[in-house]
C-alpha cells in the first residue's frame, strides 16, 4: 500500500512538472514574440540610421534619411520567432543549468552561481536566435543601404545565387561575426539585467522587480552591453553588406588602413540609444506579458 501510494505520488509531481515546464514554455514564447515585434517596429528608424553610418560609402551615399523603413519586412516578419527562441532558451537553460553550476562552484558563492548562469543560458538563447535573425539581418541591411527596393527584392536577389556562393552563404553571411558580437553583447547584457532586478528587488524587501522596474534595469543593461559591442557590430555590418564573403580578420584591416580606428566606432550613438531605449521596451514588455502567465 505504502509503496502503491509512494508511486502515485511521484507521478503527480511528475505531472505537475510537466504542466510547469509547459506553462514556462508558453510564457517564453508569447512573451519572446511580444517583445521582439514591438521593439522592432518601434526603433526600426533608428537602427536604419546606424547601419548607413556603419556602411562603406557613408551616411548620405547609403541613403541619407529618406526611406527609413526601408528592410522592415523582413524584421518584421523575423522579430517574433527570434525573440521566442531567444527566450525560451534562456528561461530553460536558466531552471536547468543553475543548480549544476551551484555544484560545481565554491559553496556559498551564490551571486557567481547566478552570473555564469546568466551568461551560458543567454549565450544558448542567442544562438538559437541567430537562426532565425542572420537571414533577416542579411535581408534587412542590404534594403537600408538601397541595394534593392524592398525586402522581397532582396530575398530574390539572394535566392538567384547571381555571386555563385550558395543559397546558404549568402542568407548567413556574417554568421560567426554576429555570433561574435551577440555572446560578447548578451554575457555583458542579461546578467547585468538579472543583478540590476535582484538588487532593486531586495532593496524594496520584495521577492521579485516589478516590470516597469524590469524595463529601466533592461535600459541601463543594454547601453552598457551595445557601447562595448559597437566595434563588432560594425565589422558585421561591412561582412553583411559585402558582395561576396570575406575573412572577418582581412576586413577588419582593410577598414583599419583605409578609414581609421574610428570607423569601429561609427553608429556608437544611434546603437546605444536605440538599444538602450529598446532594452527597456523589450525586457519591459517581456516582463509585463510573462507576468500574465
Amino acid at each position: 500500500m505504502g509503496l502503491r501510494s509512494r508511486s502515485s505520488g511521484n507521478k503527480k509531481k511528475q505531472r505537475q512538472k510537466d504542466i510547469m515546464d509547459s506553462h514556462m514554455f508558453i510564457a517564453s514564447l508569447v512573451s519572446g514574440a511580444a517583445a521582439g515585434t514591438s521593439t522592432d517596429l518601434a526603433f526600426f528608424p533608428i537602427d536604419t540610421l546606424k547601419t548607413r553610418l556603419q556602411a562603406k560609402g557613408g551616411f548620405f551615399a547609403n541613403g541619407g534619411y529618406k526611406g527609413v523603413y526601408r528592410g522592415l519586412g523582413s524584421a518584421v516578419v523575423a522579430s517574433a520567432p527570434s525573440a521566442s527562441l531567444f527566450f525560451v532558451a534562456y528561461d530553460s537553460m536558466k531552471c536547468w543549468s543553475r543548480p549544476i553550476i551551484g555544484r560545481m562552484l565554491p559553496e556559498g558563492d551564490e551571486q557567481l552561481a547566478d552570473t555564469v548562469s546568466h551568461m551560458f543560458s543567454s549565450s544558448v538563447g542567442e544562438i538559437s536566435a541567430c537562426m532565425v535573425r542572420v537571414p533577416a539581418e542579411v535581408i534587412k541591411q542590404r534594403t537600408q543601404t538601397h541595394k534593392t527596393n524592398s525586402s522581397w527584392q532582396t530575398l530574390q536577389e539572394l535566392l538567384r545565387n547571381e555571386n555563385g556562393e550558395g543559397l546558404r552563404r549568402n542568407l548567413y553571411r556574417g554568421w560567426s561575426t554576429t555570433i561574435m558580437r551577440e555572446i560578447p553583447f548578451t554575457c555583458i547584457q542579461f546578467p547585468l539585467y538579472e543583478y540590476l532586478k535582484k538588487k532593486w528587488a531586495q532593496v524594496q524587501g520584495k521577492d521579485h522587480a516589478a516590470p516597469w522596474q524590469g524595463s529601466v534595469c533592461g535600459c541601463i543593461a543594454g547601453g552598457i552591453a551595445a557601447a562595448a559591442t559597437t566595434p563588432l557590430d560594425v565589422l558585421k555590418t561591412r561582412i553583411m553588406l559585402h558582395h561576396k564573403s570575406v575573412s572577418a580578420l582581412h576586413l577588419a584591416r582593410n577598414m583599419l588602413k583605409e578609414e581609421g580606428v574610428s570607423v569601429f566606432f561609427r553608429g556608437v550613438g544611434p546603437r546605444t540609444m536605440w538599444i538602450s531605449a529598446g532594452g527597456a521596451i523589450f525586457l519591459g514588455v517581456y516582463e509585463t506579458v510573462h507576468s500574465l502567465f
